[in-house]
């Protein structure tokens, strides 16, 4: 009993003594709760035809109804496809960059080059969505675009690439890179920035040039925060964003844009069809689940960096 309440008091004493750590994290914690796990309760209208006159508790109950619906759509398949490749096709291109460019920086002695970089490829992060999709539109418009009028000075035909399905997963993921590259590779450059120098001085002792400390110093040192970080992005590969495909579709490249995001919206919100909605977006939160917990496991078991 005595050990009990000696244990219970020494818990209480490091609560209190870092109360201003629990109070600096409370903000985020409220906004998941409220704003995440709350509104999880409305959830159960993916197995329900919800009526909107009797509400989530007295609309009557249907089972898989709706999702067995999403699986037998016709462009099922269509939507599945698309959502699955702009997510590899995102991973693919967009994971490596910036661990090389994080790598580049490191390896810059110049601080004023450096900082000048760091400056150019951040910036992009704070543009808005709508701002970047503009800029699209503007660069790559058949009529008066830059790379255009260069395609046409090269003797080429002018191309209307937003509005060809075989160009937008290349413009989507591209674009996407070159906008969060930057901001990507202020963590790589945290944890490189922890990596003992000691192990650079020995390795130039023994005849090691900068390729190779970056690849058997450098890239060792920061491949638990890789292999996190490639987890969290496995793990929402199917969590296409909505509002830039959506900024970029249009009915000419419907083939290729159309994916779950967009299919929910249509459905959901115009088509008012909110238990279907509901329905496809628990499949898709489903699916990401089960990759992140497949992909941890295999992390762990292979290396034994993981998430948890």
């Amino acid at each position: 009993m005595y050990e009990k309440n000696g244990r219970g008091s020494s818990r209480a004493a490091a609560w209190l003594r870092n109360w201003q750590l629990y109070l600096l994290i409370a903000p985020v914690l409220g906004y998941f709760i409220v704003f995440h796990y709350i509104p999880m309760y409305g959830v159960q209208i993916a197995f329900k035809d919800y009526i909107a006159s009797k509400g989530i508790t007295g609309s009557p109950w249907v089972g898989l109804k709706h999702i067995e619906r999403f699986f037998d759509s016709f462009y099922f398949a269509r939507i599945l496809w698309n959502t699955l490749g702009i997510g590899v096709y995102e991973l693919i291109a967009g994971f490596p960059v910036p661990i090389v460019l994080a790598l580049l920086l490191h390896e810059v002695r110049s601080s004023k080059f450096r900082r000048f970089v760091q400056t150019v490829t951040y910036a992009p992060h704070f543009l808005s969505t709508v701002v970047v999709v503009g800029m699209l539109m503007m660069f790559l418009s058949p009529v008066s675009g830059l790379v255009n009028a260069v395609i046409v000075w090269l003797g080429g035909q002018p191309v209307a690439f937003l509005t060809e399905p075989s160009w937008f997963k290349s413009i989507y993921v591209w674009s996407g890179v070159w906008q969060s590259m930057g901001w990507s590779s202020i963590i790589y450059l945290a944890a490189l920035s922890g990596i003992d120098p000691q192990l650079h001085e020995a390795a130039k002792v023994d005849g090691a040039g900068r390729l190779k400390r970056m690849w058997h110093i450098n890239l060792p040192g920061i491949a638990p925060t890789i292999v996190v970080l490639l987890i969290l992005n496995i793990g929402s590969i199917l969590g296409i964003g909505f509002e830039k495909v959506f900024l970029m579709q249009n009915p000419l490249n419907m083939e290729a844009s159309d994916v779950i995001a967009t299919n929910v919206y249509r459905s959901g919100i115009l088509g008012a069809q909110y238990s279907y909605s509901a329905a496809v977006g628990l499949f898709n939160a489903v699916v990401n689940f089960v990759l992140l917990l497949t992909v941890n496991r295999i992390a762990r078991k292979m290396g034994g960096s993981s998430l948890w």
